[in-house]
């Protein structure tokens, strides 16, 4: 029975990246800086076979940082039409073959792909937003995945909530129910 769960948030997942107007195509991601959690707003790439999360940022980012120093992540999704929420627990790694890195890359539209050329890093303070400038001939583009260790279901309804905590072991996933 659980099962049905789990395949239900894989497809979720898969929609996030492959439908464009998907509520779980931006998601917020909380890493650990310093021992404080920071959480941001990212985008859903891609949805791997093994469920592993991937999405695309600037290396010069702090949350790069963040990874670097504990590569311990959240992912928390939330669908308010179906009263859906997934909770992601992993670790991260920066994706560092150039194979990977160039396919990716490609799959970035065109307009987009200048938001990883800038010549400060992200986060760096300006006097005006209007004087960012661009060096198209260097990127910073960075693809993370994001490899789940737990997966928690939590879907709003009545007369029940019902809450599913599934947890990876090697290749397989073994779901527990929880009280929401």
């Amino acid at each position: 029975m659980k099962n049905q769960f789990l395949e239900e948030a894989k497809r979720e997942l898969v929609n996030g990246h492959s439908k464009k107007r998907h509520p779980f195509r931006y998601f917020v991601l909380a890493t650990n800086e310093n021992g404080k959690p920071m959480q941001r707003t990212v985008v859903l790439r891609k949805t791997l076979l093994d469920l592993s999360l991937v999405f695309y940022t600037d290396n010069r980012t702090q949350k790069i940082k963040d990874i670097q120093n504990n590569p311990e992540c959240s992912a928390l999704f939330y669908n308010p039409k179906k009263l859906l929420q997934i909770r992601v627990e992993g670790k991260a790694e920066l994706i560092t073959d150039e194979g990977q890195i160039a396919t990716y890359w490609h799959t970035i539209q065109e307009s987009s792909k200048k938001d990883y050329t800038t010549n400060i890093a992200p986060g760096t303070p300006i006097k005006n937003p209007d004087n960012v400038d661009y060096n198209p001939k260097e990127n910073h583009f960075c693809p993370v995945k994001l490899i789940p260790n737990t997966i928690e279901y939590l879907q709003l309804k009545r007369p029940n909530h019902l809450r599913i905590l599934f947890s990876r072991i090697d290749t397989d996933w073994s779901g527990e129910f929880l009280v929401p």
